[in-house]
């Protein structure tokens, strides 16, 4: 191939179990600062949520045998990385420091669900 066949990841998508949109609202938007989009009407009846920021795109679905990803992950680049982690921390939030790569700070949290994720300073 001659031309690079990707330019950028469109969004990812983890799993949730039934009917826990609202926890996922509390987490995604107000811990983290996602903001929520509809999603397209042949999918609302699915439940589930979208979110994001900027060019960082999360989709939750909603998963009837729910099974959280403990090692498989999305990670996120934060513009203001120490402030974000210093407000998880306060609201109760696990923050688990882990080794700098290339010299960016970065650290794992779990969703409300289990989920990881990594937050890296920007």
């Amino acid at each position: 191939m001659s031309e690079i066949p990707f330019t950028a990841i469109d969004h990812v998508q983890l799993a949730m179990p039934p009917g826990e949109e609202d926890k996922a609202r509390r987490f995604y938007m107000g811990l983290l600062g996602l903001v929520e989009v509809p999603k397209p009407a042949e999918l609302a009846d699915r439940g589930g949520a979208w979110f994001e920021s900027g060019p960082a795109r999360i989709h939750l679905g909603v998963e009837a045998n729910f099974r959280a990803a403990k090692k498989a992950h999305p990670a996120f680049l934060c513009q203001n990385y120490s402030a974000l982690v210093s407000s998880l921390r306060n609201a109760g939030v696990e923050v688990a420091d882990a080794e700098n790569l290339e010299g960016s700070p970065r650290c794992h949290i779990f969703d409300p669900f289990g989920n990881r994720i990594e937050l890296v300073s920007a």
